[in-house]
């Protein structure tokens, strides 16, 4: 198995964009219960604060590096290094691959505006996949009766790959909770739903390449975003600095004991 690097509290799994679209794969013809996580800052201070919430993701099968941030904190705490996994491009890879091997796909979250795009996207470019269904459930707590016919529908569907869109860290609580009622590949891709859909623009190669990509959809959304980017970002440099700086006086204490 691949080698974890620790960041903050979450550990990520370094390994490149495409041997994740093999493994994803793999798992999705075999049909294999598991879930897939899609790690930014946001993520990682969520699971910083909550432990319950580490701990499911530390479950899942894959937890990517999604965000450039978190990527480029590999190399500095591990002096290794990640290559960026972002849901976003790995959403269309994904379903390109699917496409060649003729696999199943279903979409759970998001609304039924977005689902519907990002079905006529599936079924115009990419011909051989077959669009198992879909589920836009209620924004509000869901019984467990809901759940288990949600869980059943999935099932029946015959669906290799579930795009899960219900936002973090909503989506990655369902998915550690029911991946193992599921036979399929659970990937959160929160956002890259819209994104795939071609009803939110993502920001330009160069803001992308400067760590920016946040501040993008902060300028799309900020009454929504604001507070989640200005405290989860500074946040998370305070956490990171702090973590670099123990890293240095370790290895200073090693290097006197020698």
């Amino acid at each position: 198995m691949f080698e974890k690097l620790k960041i903050v509290s979450l550990s990520v799994h370094h390994l490149g964009f495409n041997e994740g679209i093999e493994l994803v794969t793999e798992r999705a013809l075999e049909r294999k219960p598991s879930y897939v996580c899609f790690a930014n800052v946001h993520m990682v201070i969520e699971a910083y604060k909550n432990r319950s919430f580490l701990e499911m993701l530390s479950k899942a099968d894959l937890v990517l590096a999604d965000g450039k941030p978190i990527a480029i904190a590999c190399k500095i705490l591990h002096h290794k290094k990640q290559e960026r996994i972002c849901g976003m491009d790995f959403t269309p890879r994904i379903l390109e691959k699917a496409n060649e091997k003729k696999l199943s796909a279903f979409i759970y979250g998001s609304t039924t505006a977005v689902i519907s795009s990002a079905r006529e996207k599936i079924i115009s470019s990419y011909p051989n996949i077959r669009f198992a269904g879909a589920i836009s459930p209620p924004f509000r707590q869901l019984t467990e009766e809901e759940i288990k016919n949600d869980i059943e529908k999935i099932n029946l569907s015959g669906a290799d790959l579930v795009f899960v869109a219900l936002g973090c860290p909503k989506q990655e609580k369902w998915m550690a909770e029911n991946s193992n009622k599921i036979n399929s590949v659970l990937l959160g891709i929160g956002a890259a739903l819209k994104v795939f859909a071609g009803l939110e623009k993502r920001a330009p190669a160069w803001m992308q390449n400067l760590s920016l990509e946040w501040f993008y959809r902060l300028i799309q959304q900020p009454g929504r975003l604001f507070k989640r980017y200005v405290y989860t970002n500074s946040y998370f440099l305070f956490l990171l600095v702090r973590d670099w700086i123990k890293a240095l006086l370790k290895n200073n204490d090693s290097k006197d004991q020698k």
